[in-house]
């Protein structure tokens, strides 16, 4: 394969398909966005009262559009403690914040009919919003025996390959081939796998680190050079290459992950042998007789 688009990052090995990665469903869905469009009512309507009616309506508007915004900051944050298998709650509850903050704009809007009816409102707004998205996560998962600065690296080090992953994808667009865009969406897919694993488990870095690091940042370096060529004179040679690179590289991270995957089975088969000893030496000793 040819070198100039920075074929010397790729590990060599042979080339197998890599594993397909399902669409996951965006976790904003039609009810977050609904919150942030019922506000409006409440906006449109302030010019039609009294400059107290029109504070207070203002005011509505601004409490519940911050509502909304912490419901959609808590579904994401929620989603994502979902997806792992080891995960830290949320350092702040957005969404019971933004329940609180729904009865709080709700009550604004019934002030001017009475406390009753700012109560009533607060109360129900409030019951409501939780109803509909419930408490965030409230404790951690599966965080027992794991080290918190290893949790912490391993954060790190995938927040920094998203962010060259997604310069990657950047760079591809402007060569203005769909068709490698698409391509380099799938790398990404299979490259996310990899991320899943060491955020599921993050003494799996060590392991990892290089494919987070050395080789996906010469996929990204070699991604800008290529579609700034593409872009200028349609080398069709380039296109290949970059492609064998693109194979490459992700069939390398797919056999990573499987490496990582088999260390795991490894480890729980020593396990599970050395507590079958265990129980067969007890056995022995219960046999004796006292």
């Amino acid at each position: 394969m040819s070198q100039r688009f920075g074929g010397r990052f790729s590990p060599d090995g042979n080339r197998t398909s890599p594993a397909s990665v399902p669409a996951r469903p965006h976790p904003v869905g039609a009810r977050v966005n609904l919150l942030f469009m019922l506000p409006f009512a409440f906006a449109i309507g302030a010019f039609f009262k009294d400059p107290v009616g029109l504070a207070l309506n203002l005011g509505a508007f601004g409490v519940l559009m911050l509502a909304a915004w912490l419901t959609r900051e808590g579904v994401v944050a929620q989603a994502a403690y979902e997806a792992r298998k080891v995960a830290r709650r949320p350092a702040i509850p957005r969404k019971m914040f933004a329940s609180v903050l729904m009865g709080a704009g709700l009550a604004l809007a019934g002030v001017a009919d009475g406390v009753m009816a700012a109560s009533i409102f607060a109360v129900a707004g409030g019951a409501l919003h939780f109803g509909a998205f419930g408490a965030d996560p409230l404790t951690d998962k599966g965080m027992d025996g794991v080290d918190t600065f290893q949790t912490d690296r391993a954060a790190r080090a995938v927040e920094e390959a998203e962010m060259h992953l997604a310069a990657m994808q950047d760079a591809i667009k402007r060569s203005g081939d769909r068709a490698l865009a698409r391509r380099v969406d799938s790398f990404a897919g299979t490259l996310r796998q990899l991320f899943h694993a060491v955020e599921n488990d993050p003494r799996r870095l060590g392991a990892a680190r290089r494919y987070l690091g050395v080789y996906l940042v010469g996929a990204r370096d070699a991604t800008v050079k290529f579609a700034d060529l593409y872009a200028r004179n349609r080398d069709e040679q380039a296109r290949v290459d970059y492609q064998a690179l693109l194979d490459d590289l992700e069939t390398r991270f797919a056999l990573r992950r499987e490496v990582l995957l088999e260390d795991d089975r490894t480890d729980l088969e020593i396990e599970i042998e050395v507590l079958r000893e265990r129980l067969e030496r007890e056995g022995l000793r219960a046999q004796e007789p006292l």
